[in-house]
């Protein structure tokens, strides 16, 4: 009898995982895949701005420490990835993480001295030069032109910015260049997103020392570890999930002009919710990137998209 109920409630549990997957993946279908990209980057930049209130209490690094630690925790509990794993394919997931901790450490220190969209806009200038770099149009050159001037503008004019600020983001954007090389290689050497979870928890192994020694046994406060859980939520996992659904349903080009709205985003949610005001020409300055990634990745060659590689940010920089 107890081995029947025990094998009834583990059916009627399984039936229950299924229907919320099969009501999640309803619900989501229903979305226009444009529209996901759009509520992915919104959320991971509501979220970064939500990381930047908790700096006075956990740090920068303190939270890096915890939205990633608590991305991993969902991630493996996600998808489970056993450990067997020859050497490259352990030093690909070593090197993936640690990219992945330096390039969110930097951000958040960036976020701390300077306005979110200011930061992001300067961090995008990374994926931007692996574009330009890896294309031979001519016309790359312009919008490499266009992307610096707006860095320019947005550093030295109205005030200008802290330039340790400015350092910190350009460092972020140097290791999301290096952040995609690198996740190429993990994609061809991992399956589904075992390597993603193996590399972030990889990650949150190289952020924790930072992290501890910047907030200490704050980092323990329930208040803090709530947070940290929601940043988790809004920076990783919700942005990852509805990027790659929108993925499965449009072209990688198309997909790619969205998230070049980013910089645009992080502007407005620093606005609306850290009240960060930004000068008439650095919202043109923001407007220079915001174009030429757009005249950078629209501008790539095959119409539909199929030959183009991209992926969810995921667990990006911000």
């Amino acid at each position: 009898m107890h081995v029947a109920q025990v094998g009834s409630g583990a059916s009627s549990n399984r039936r229950s995982l299924f229907s919320v997957e099969h009501v999640s993946a309803r619900a989501l279908g229903a979305i226009p895949p444009p529209m996901l990209v759009l509520l992915g980057v919104i959320s991971l930049q509501v979220g970064a701005a939500f990381a930047k209130q908790l700096f006075t209490t956990a740090g920068a690094s303190g939270v890096v420490a915890l939205r990633l630690t608590f991305a991993a925790v969902i991630l493996l509990a996600v998808w489970r990835p056993s450990l067997r794993m020859d050497r490259k394919t352990l030093a690909v997931v070593a090197g993936y993480g640690a990219v992945l901790a330096g390039m969110n450490v930097c951000i958040y220190q960036a976020f701390s001295r300077i306005p979110l969209g200011a930061a992001v806009t300067i961090e995008f200038l990374g994926p931007l030069a692996v574009a330009v770099i890896g294309s031979r149009r001519k016309l790359d050159i312009v919008w490499a032109v266009l992307a610096g001037t707006g860095v320019v503008l947005l550093a030295r004019v109205e005030g200008g910015l802290d330039w340790v600020g400015v350092a910190f983001a350009l460092m972020a954007g140097a290791l999301w260049a290096g952040y995609i090389l690198v996740g190429a290689k993990l994609g061809s050497r991992t399956s589904g997103g075992s390597g993603l979870a193996l590399g972030m928890a990889f990650g949150a192994l190289v952020a924790a020392p930072f992290g501890i020694a910047e907030a200490g046994t704050a980092l323990l406060h329930p208040a803090v570890l709530i947070a940290g859980l929601v940043v988790a939520l809004m920076s990783s996992v919700v942005p990852y999930s509805l990027e790659l659904e929108a993925l499965r349903r449009m072209p990688p080009r198309v997909f790619g002009v969205l998230m070049s709205l980013e910089p645009a985003v992080a502007a407005l949610a620093g606005l609306l919710v850290l009240g960060e005001m930004l000068g008439g020409w650095q919202w043109v300055a923001i407007g220079c990137v915001v174009v030429a990634s757009v005249g950078s990745v629209g501008a790539t060659k095959g119409g539909d998209g199929k030959s183009d590689e991209a992926g969810p940010k995921d667990t990006g920089a911000n």
